[in-house]
């Protein structure tokens, strides 16, 4: 190969070839050159070679002559070629940038090889004309153009001419998750640190960033007033709202002031990167902080949902959520109403919405009230259909008797089962006249058949009233003509407490004789003078038809044995039958003479 490529010795035989002829001339024809002989012409040549002065390191334009597979042929019109390795010169779209005929910038690296032919390096030359350009941009903080050609460790890898270090922290304004997006694109750069020595060069694009964001900012500063519209970018999404990028300082746009209807996640309407119109609701000056609202862009519906959505209104809506209380349902875009658990079935006791509807449900409901004040808009379901209450009262007068069986079993009475989905209540206070009831699971249970009287039906409160002791007489009725004042009856002690003593009439009738009305004695307890199951003598002072209570006193029993005047004590006792028994007899007794035998 080194026959072939050593241009130096070509030319030479071209020469000696030339001289060869021309000696064949000069033989048949003597003196045509003087005295010049063949070794006088080579020494002239390889001295015209040698005027040429080529140093290590020197960079020289050359030729592209040939373009093999491993090495590039350049002709820097020196007496050989010079080789450069195929690997320096780029690959574009698979195909090396070089040909025959290109005229390239080259550094020479070494005269002679040992096939006598010039090292030449186009990287070397790149590189020194890179580092003068890159070396004039540090000096003057000027801005140098750039590709990311690969992720290193801590960033990337940048090819200004020379391979530069782009740190991680120094490629965005914010940190980058995914450096892999940045490969193969062209930035511009600031050069934040330059070592020519060590071959140490550090960039910065976030300089860059910084520097076109404030004065973006200084711009838009001066631009920004609460309700001007603006135009920015999704720059990023969090589960409570967007930070929207106004060109140099970022606002905040609240899930809450992007539409007038539900937004569940901020992702359901934005991505980052998208271009928005939005409305400044409150700017901070001080703060620079900015509030920006979307769905301000556009009137308020509940401005007239009066008009839209009157009472009685039948219309058909969307399941969007549901309470423990009831479904929302939405109605047009950024209205909704709410079907409360008791306006969803007129019979059914619905504890829960779920029960009779499910979210993304399209159901058919009425109006029922709207507040506009508080963007309330109250639905029924039941409504669509006839309210049963209204033919049960027509089908259940008051007097009726009906049978049925104990449905549940409260604390303040029982219900009944009447028709399918229809309980009456029997209310504690309606299951005897007499007896008194501390539970009603003391009479009756679960699934237990029982007979009441319906007493009434109120519609409007969809409420059934039973009564059981109604299927009998009021004993009370009667009670003045059985047990008149004055009449005198032998009792019997039921039980005690501190204020008196309680005495059975009759089965289920009662009647107290308060601790001043048993004896003439001066007793300091009930306990001191009856126990229960003592039977006394006593005369009936007073009646309570209402309060259904009966006053006896035994005391009187024992005055009227003594023959003493008792008209006027009698005549204070019966003046009213709902006084207390203790404001009845406390002045007489105080006034009445006892000596502890009568």
């Amino acid at each position: 190969m080194g026959k072939q490529l050593n241009k130096a010795a070509q030319e030479k035989q071209k020469v000696l070839a030339f001289l060869d002829a021309e000696d064949s001339k000069v033989a048949s024809n003597p003196g045509i050159y003087g005295n010049t002989d063949k070794s006088e012409f080579t020494s002239i040549f390889e001295a015209s070679v040698k005027d040429q002065d080529f140093k290590i390191g020197d960079v020289v334009s050359g030729k592209v002559v040939e373009v093999q597979s491993d090495y590039v042929l350049v002709d820097i019109n020196y007496k050989s070629e010079g080789l450069i390795a195929i690997n320096e010169f780029r690959v574009v779209d698979g195909v090396r940038e070089v040909k025959a005929g290109d005229t390239v910038e080259v550094l020479i690296d070494r005269i002679e090889n040992e096939n006598g032919m010039i090292v030449l390096s186009k990287d070397k030359a790149d590189m020194l004309r890179a580092w003068s350009d890159i070396s004039k941009a540090a000096e003057n903080e000027e801005v140098i153009e750039g590709t990311v050609v690969a992720k290193v460790k801590g960033g990337l890898s940048v090819d200004i001419g020379v391979k530069a270090f782009l740190p991680g922290s120094q490629i965005d304004l914010r940190p980058v998750r995914n450096m892999d997006i940045y490969i193969g694109k062209k930035y511009k750069f600031k050069v934040i640190k330059f070592n020519k020595k060590r071959g140490n060069i550090v960039l910065s694009r976030r300089a860059l960033l910084e520097e076109e964001r404030d004065s973006l900012r200084a711009e838009t500063l001066d631009t920004m007033k609460e309700g001007s519209i603006v135009t920015g970018l999704v720059k990023n999404i969090t589960d409570y709202g967007a930070f929207i990028d106004l060109g140099g300082m970022d606002g905040l746009l609240h899930i809450t002031d992007m539409s007038w209807g539900r937004v569940k996640h901020p992702s359901e309407l934005l991505k980052v990167g998208d271009e928005i119109q939005v409305k400044v609701l409150k700017y901070d000056q001080e703060k620079e902080r900015v509030s920006l609202g979307m769905k301000q862009l556009h009137p308020d519906p509940w401005e007239s949902v009066k008009a839209s959505y009157p009472p009685g209104t039948k219309l058909k809506g969307k399941v969007v959520s549901l309470a423990e209380y009831g479904a929302f349902v939405e109605l047009g875009e950024g209205i909704e109403g709410l079907i409360h658990v008791s306006e969803m079935s007129w019979t059914k006791r619905v504890k829960h919405p779920s029960q009779v509807v499910t979210v993304d449900q399209e159901v058919e409901v009425v109006v029922l009230e709207v507040d506009t004040e508080n963007r309330r808009i109250s639905l029924g379901m039941k409504q669509l259909q006839a309210n049963p209450w209204v033919e049960l009262k027509e089908s259940y007068q008051p007097g009726t008797i009906i049978e049925g069986e104990v449905k549940s079993v409260t604390d303040f009475g029982i219900f009944i089962g009447i028709e399918e989905g229809i309980d009456g209540l029997v209310h504690i206070s309606d299951f005897s006249w007499t007896k008194r009831v501390n539970h009603p699971n003391e009479l009756y249970a679960k699934g237990q058949k029982v007979r009441a009287v319906v007493l009434g039906v109120d519609i409007e409160n969809e409420r059934f009233s039973l009564g059981i002791k109604q299927l009998e007489s009021d004993p009370w009725s009667n009670i003045e003509n059985k047990y008149a004042i004055g009449t005198q009856h032998d009792v019997k002690v039921t039980k005690i407490a501190d204020f008196g003593a309680f005495v059975e009439l009759e089965s289920d009738i009662e009647g107290l004789i308060h601790i001043s009305e048993l004896t003439t004695d001066k007793i300091n307890t009930t306990e001191d003078f009856v126990k229960p199951g003592t039977v006394l003598k006593a005369e009936v002072i007073s009646i309570d038809k209402d309060a259904r209570k009966i006053g006896l006193s035994s005391k009187l029993i024992k005055l009227r044995e003594s023959k003493a005047d008792v008209e006027d004590y009698v005549k204070k006792a019966t003046a009213t039958s709902k006084s207390t028994l203790g404001d009845l007899f406390a002045d007489q007794l105080k006034n009445m003479k006892t000596d502890g035998k009568n």
